[in-house]
């Protein structure tokens, strides 16, 4: 799935590794497109065993799908919590199935009840806190009860749960972090920055392992993705240098 600045979600079918990649152009592969943003998509979840989708959008909401249904894909519309908080990133709760996270432009994260709309839990900042930071990303533990944030102000955090209270904080890049990532097996984090690197973290410890000096900046973008392969013990980062990477990092 792939939200885009036009406010339309493209589902898109996974080609066979075995074709010819210089094959004409299938229209198939793209699946179908959801169509209800009134503005630029920045960010998107998938939960693959309930097929429920959620997106973040700049007009202001939260909308949760369910793609392949033709007739009314469109499940719910959430609005934010506080008027002028704009959602930057989302998230299935992995321990909570009837649970997501949203994160907002000003220091702002939050758990939501998918059927009501209510909030359940808003993560405490303390005085760890930087008045107007965008959050750029909000992350889900695959087992744990833990969410991860990143954001604009360079620093990576760790909430628990169930208090919402801030258990870690730490500066983990030169600039602003644009992206995180967590393997399957939720033992390690791998975060992407505006300064050009990959940086990849043990989640028990807290410590970076490794960096990878990855994209080069256009403007004041450089690292603008990163993912851990679902089964492989490989990386991948895409930047505004207009270049996708692949990766085998180092043993640990």
């Amino acid at each position: 799935d792939l939200g885009g600045r036009d406010g339309v979600i493209c589902c898109w079918n996974v080609p066979s590794t075995t074709g010819d990649p210089y094959e004409a152009y299938d229209p198939k592969v793209l699946s179908e497109s959801l169509r209800g943003h009134k503005d630029a998509i920045w960010s998107i979840a998938y939960h693959s065993s309930d097929n429920r989708l959620v997106s973040a959008s700049s007009d202001g909401t939260i909308k949760l799908w369910e793609p392949g249904n033709f007739g009314e894909p469109l499940l719910r519309t959430l609005e934010p919590p506080l008027a002028g908080l704009v959602p930057t990133s989302v998230d299935f709760v992995s321990t909570e199935p009837s649970q997501l996270l949203a994160a907002y432009t000003s220091s702002t994260a939050n758990i939501i009840d998918i059927e009501t709309g209510a909030t359940i839990l808003t993560f405490d900042f303390g005085d760890d806190v930087v008045p107007g930071c965008r959050i750029t990303r909000i992350l889900s533990h695959p087992t744990m009860p833990l969410t991860i944030t990143a954001g604009d102000d360079r620093k990576i955090r760790y909430f628990d749960n169930h208090t919402g209270k801030l258990t870690h904080s730490a500066v983990a890049h030169v600039e602003g972090i644009s992206s995180l990532a967590i393997d399957p097996n939720g033992l390690y984090l791998l975060s992407g920055s505006h300064d050009g690197s990959l940086r990849m973290w043990n989640m028990e410890k807290r410590v970076c392992l490794q960096e990878i000096s990855a994209h080069r900046k256009k403007y004041d973008a450089s690292v603008t993705c990163v993912a851990f392969h679902p089964s492989r013990p490989l990386i991948g980062s895409a930047g505004a240098d207009s270049l996708a990477k692949v990766y085998c990092p180092a043993s640990s």
